[in-house]
Parts: structure tokens; sequence; C-alpha cells
């Protein structure tokens, strides 16, 4: 890694990681491979200006799906690791927030 802008790829955002971020304080990201925990705090940290109590990471495996048009071909989604991220209670992370 060079930054730790290359740590973090994208926000997940659906229904679960909207209550996760609602009661919970907790935030879902799709980062790097080969990030580690204490990468993954640091970048958010300094990216987000906030502070982080806890890293939790899963490796999401590969799924096979099929296409909508010929139900035959089968295509393979590759996996990717995602952490969650759990704040201190005050504070949030705007991109998360949605329109105000």
């Amino acid at each position: 890694m060079t930054t730790v802008y290359d740590v973090l790829r994208r926000p997940i955002v659906t229904e679960k990681t909207n209550y996760l971020n609602s009661d919970l304080h907790q935030y879902v990201f799709e980062v790097a491979p080969n990030s580690s925990k204490s990468l993954i705090k640091d970048a958010v940290e300094k990216i987000f200006d906030v502070n982080v109590l806890r890293v939790n990471v899963v490796n999401t495996p590969a799924k096979r799906t099929r296409r909508a048009r010929n139900r035959q071909l089968r295509i393979r989604r590759g996996g990717y690791k995602k952490a969650i991220v759990t704040l201190a209670a005050g504070d949030t992370i705007p991109i998360f927030e949605g329109v105000k």
C-alpha cells in the first residue's frame, strides 16, 4: 500500500448496513485484499476525522450467478474483503447520511 487512500475502495450501502449505521454506529466498506485491521483503522480515522473503536474484517467468497437473457450462461462474481468499522457514539460519516 502506498497511501491510506488505497485501503478503502468503496462504501457498501444496503438495507442491513443502513440498520448498522443508524442503531449500532457501524459502517461497512470494501477494502483492499491485503489490508489489515490497523491499516483500515488508520485510513478511516485520517480520511473521515472520526474515532474508531473496533474493526471487524470479513472475506466474502465468490459467487456464481446466471444471466437474465440466457439462463444457461453462468457467470462468476469475484469475492472481496469488507470491513465493518464501529465508531464512537458521537461520530458519523457524512457519505452514509443521505440527502438533508
